[in-house]
């Protein structure tokens, strides 16, 4: 293990903010002369018929678990009244609190503009309570829940407050009721409220909201310790520059309090959190590193064990508890960092990034980590007891930043790509300095170098480095990542349009090669894509007659199987089923490449294809235009198709004249024999097949799979249920349809003669 690691979280430790995770005391304040909608002005402390009265117009108290919003007494029995229906009167009550709220912020370590939001009143009454929960993020900027207690007559309910391995147990009641008795602590501290043993307690809740702060205002300074960072930071760079073993290649470094996604930002960070924040974003500034924060995620799956044997109940299992369960070895372990955020407040657009437990600050920081989702699996057959978990925590990210390109290139294509195509729209802004510019073409270089060990992408990957490789105008990046990707096989067409525009930046010459090898690559797999592709050349370059010709001889030899392209990685992928597309385009690039001879050779392959759903739609299309419309191979190819029409056009077309239907069953079985002797019966309409369920199903799998010309009805009645077979005319109405399109199709075929 490199002993940077060591070295940043030993000089962080004696890092700490002005502040606690919580603050709470009392103090003297004016009466609110709280009024409650529906009640009217309510004395403090309240009288026995006031608490009858709240009670009455109050609700249930509901907690959050996920994106659901539940009341369960047995979590959290309490009664709310929500902050639309309070007011309060007098003049002095606002600068009270705001006053207070001056007071825990400073108790809390916290400056800059800070705002108490009324939340909501909560009564305690006897037996009331909430178990140990954190608070989510009410309102944006939200860092800290403020309580207020109103003068209350009441006993119990002592407030536990519990941040990492820090726990208080704050007892609110004042023996002066004159007195507010106040506490106030981070959203993601795990607080409990115990049972009300006697009265009743108001409490009044405000969300404490942070706006504006930038990063370097509050926390103190700690010279001596940002020396040595920096020191350490340089030295890490050196040994990353020089590749000495087991250098980290970036820092992940925890935070001790939990943020969301969307809280997680340098001037939201809380505590001792902000003070280290703000010397390791000093330092990195002075050694050349990057910094950012980001959300780990650690999910872990393996075996666990029984602590206590499952007991058999009316033969079965008892409901399954976690206590039954222990973690035994874990099998799969995977973490990865997400939810960018820079220090000024920009979310870079990579995306996921590995990381690696050597990257951590200090080594094993997670190995006793509470999982946020934990779930156990009760053996079953061959396979023992089973477990998985995840954890999210927020951590400060570093790396040098001469190797953020690298680092981002190997995190993978979805991550740098997104990246790559910021810094080419932003490479072309009148603003972006000749620094800025020169990231792209470093970060395109890093690609191309890495996209073999990236698993060779193709599809909608390949398509979008291409418009960032066109967007960059260099010819020779074009030109190596073709020669790396789609002319090693590493194609399936959605790439066209885009290498359509990167070829462009190539000079004209070096063009028939590269495109004779990306076919010669790919035809025998996906000869549909490699003929769009040069329909499109064809289409958007001039006097592409000659670029295109070799590429075009090697598509027909691939065609006629003269040619074999080489086995592609995914040895399970076979070529693509031809279509009608593939007919067009085959027969436009070779129109357009003036080559009769090789388009009739093509046609002749082609012709043996299925003239319905293939050739006539391709006939179609291609007589509809004038430059293939007088093509002598098209004109073959409409001859062949209006043959074929005219044929069946001709055929007689009558509807049954007695109820005797085909019969062409795949299966041969006692109940199919008797589907096929009903079917031939020209006396029968109809025929009741009375089975159980798995014989019905078959039967209609059958009937299903030979079209035969009958409606089903299941009739759930008596047991077991009948399958109602009726005779139809689906077959003659399948035949005057496709009659009625063969005339229309045979009709415009002619007129192009």
């Amino acid at each position: 293990m490199h002993p940077i690691n060591i070295e940043i979280d030993v000089l962080l430790s004696d890092v700490r903010a002005h502040g606690d995770f919580y603050v709470s005391g009392s103090t003297p304040m004016a009466s609110p002369n709280l009024q409650i909608a529906g009640l009217g002005l309510v004395s403090l402390p309240a009288q026995q018929h006031q608490l009858d009265a709240l009670l009455n117009v109050a609700q249930r108290a509901p907690y959050g678990r996920g994106a659901e919003t539940i009341v369960d007494t047995e979590v959290r029995r309490c009664w709310q009244i929500a902050a639309d229906q309070l007011e309060f009167g007098g003049r002095h009550w606002p600068a009270a609190v705001d006053a207070l709220v001056v007071r825990v912020c400073q108790g809390l370590g916290v400056s800059g503009g800070v705002t108490a939001e009324l939340y909501k009143l909560l009564v305690y009454d006897t037996g009331s309570f909430f178990v140990e929960h954190r608070d989510s993020e009410k309102s944006p900027g939200m860092f800290a829940t403020l309580v207020l207690v109103l003068p209350s007559v009441y006993e119990g309910g002592e407030l536990l407050i519990r941040h990492g391995c820090k726990q208080v147990n704050l007892d609110l009641n004042q023996t002066d009721l004159g007195d507010v008795a106040y506490a106030a602590f981070y959203a993601d501290c795990v607080h409990e409220v115990r049972p009300i043993t006697s009265g009743v307690r108001l409490v009044l809740t405000y969300n404490l909201l942070r706006k504006g702060r930038e990063l370097g205002g509050s926390p103190p300074q700690y010279p001596a310790q940002q020396a040595r960072a920096v020191a350490c930071l340089r030295r890490w760079h050196s040994d990353l520059a020089a590749s000495v073993i087991d250098t980290p290649q970036k820092l992940v470094y925890p935070l001790e309090h939990a943020y969301s996604a969307a809280e997680l930002g340098f001037a939201s960070l809380k505590n001792a959190d902000a003070a280290r924040g703000l010397l390791l974003w000093r330092a990195a500034q002075e050694a050349g590193c990057d910094i950012h924060l980001a959300q780990v995620l650690v999910e872990e799956s393996g075996s666990a064990e029984y602590t206590q044997y499952p007991t058999s109940r009316y033969r079965g299992y008892r409901t399954q508890d976690e206590d039954e369960f222990e973690i035994g070895e874990v099998f799969d372990h995977s973490a990865s960092l997400s939810h960018w955020c820079s220090p000024s407040g920009d979310a870079p657009s990579w995306g996921d990034m590995e990381m690696l437990d050597e990257e951590l600050c200090p080594p094993g920081c997670f190995d006793d980590e509470e999982a946020d989702e934990q779930e156990f699996h009760e053996a079953t057959g061959n396979e023992g007891v089973s477990f998985e978990r995840s954890y999210r925590r927020a951590a400060l990210v570093l790396w040098p930043r001469s190797h953020r390109l690298r680092l981002v290139a190997q995190a993978g294509l979805s991550s740098a790509l997104p990246y790559l195509e910021q810094l080419v729209q932003s490479g072309h802004a009148a603003t972006c300095d000749q620094a800025d510019k020169l990231q792209a073409p470093q970060l395109a270089a890093e690609l191309i170098a890495q996209w073999p060990t990236q698993g060779m992408h193709g599809g909608e990957q390949a398509a979008r480095m291409l418009r960032c490789l066109h967007d960059l105008g260099d010819a020779g990046f074009v030109e190596h990542f073709l020669d790396t990707v789609p002319a090693k096989g590493v194609y399936d067409g959605v790439e066209n349009e885009n290498m359509v525009l990167a070829l462009t930046v190539l000079e004209r010459q070096r063009m028939p090669d590269l495109l004779d090898r990306i076919i010669a690559a790919n035809a025998s797999y996906a000869m549909q894509a490699c003929a769009d592709l040069l329909y499109r050349l064809h289409i958007d370059l001039i006097d592409a007659k000659d670029l295109l010709l070799p590429a075009a001889h090697r598509l027909l030899a691939t065609l006629l199987g003269r040619h074999i392209s080489p086995k592609r990685a995914n040895a399970w992928e076979r070529p693509s089923p031809a279509d009608s597309e593939l007919v067009v385009n085959i027969l436009t690039v070779f129109c357009c490449t003036g080559n009769s001879a090789m388009a009739e050779q093509a046609l002749s392959h082609m012709l043996r294809y299925d003239v319905d759903e293939v050739l006539t739609p391709a006939a179609l299309i291609l007589c509809e235009f004038p430059e293939t419309c007088s093509f002598a191979p098209v004109q073959r190819l409409r001859d062949h198709v209006r043959a074929y029409l005219r044929q069946r056009i001709a055929q007689d077309l009558q509807p049954p004249q007695d109820f005797s239907r085909p019969a062409q069953l795949s299966c041969h079985c006692v109940d199919c024999a008797a589907l096929a002797r009903f079917l031939a019966d020209a006396s029968m309409e109809s025929w009741v097949f009375k089975a159980a369920e798995q014989r019905r199903t078959h039967l209609a799998t059958t009937i299903d799979q030979s079209r035969s010309d009958l409606n089903l009805e299941t009739q759930r009645v008596g047991s077991p249920h009948r399958l109602l077979c009726t005779k139809n005319q689906a077959s003659y109405q399948r035949r005057v349809k496709q009659r009625s399109a063969d005339q229309q199709h045979e009709q415009r075929l002619k007129a192009t003669c």
